[in-house]
């Protein structure tokens, strides 16, 4: 027996959890706020999406080389694209409503679809596309 077949450490083993409790947390907050997007009235604003975000780009490093930088990754482009949708459609609320409410409610429920599978694909310890 080799050292490559050995189990993995307990080190590699509490990094491991400290990353997914990372990963539930960040998980949480962006659910918070995607939960919040899609129900009028309950939005609890950009502060929780912007505290999740930094935790994903001070963590993501921490998180090369194992499943869960795919998870890092993910939610980090799901923040970027979801902004840079909002901003561009934020013209159809000035010009009209009821289109630009539409936009927004269909991103809304874009990142509350990504936000689920990520925290589906979390729970089975699985990879998610990059």
């Amino acid at each position: 027996m080799n050292e490559h077949d050995t189990a993995p450490s307990t080190t590699d083993n509490e990094r491991a959890q400290s990353l997914k409790s990372v990963g539930w947390l960040s998980y949480l907050l962006h659910l918070i706020v995607a939960v919040g997007a899609v129900i009028p009235g309950t939005q609890p604003g950009v502060a929780l999406l912007i505290v999740a975000l930094i935790i994903d780009l001070v963590k993501r490093d921490d998180a090369q080389g194992t499943w869960q930088a795919s998870h890092f990754s993910w939610r980090i482009r799901t923040v970027i694209w979801a902004a840079v949708l909002y901003l561009l459609t934020a013209p159809l609320w000035l010009a009209f409503l009821i289109p630009g409410m539409l936009a927004w409610a269909a991103i809304s429920v874009w990142f509350l679809y990504r936000i689920i599978k990520g925290m589906v694909a979390m729970n089975a310890s699985q990879p998610l596309p990059t």
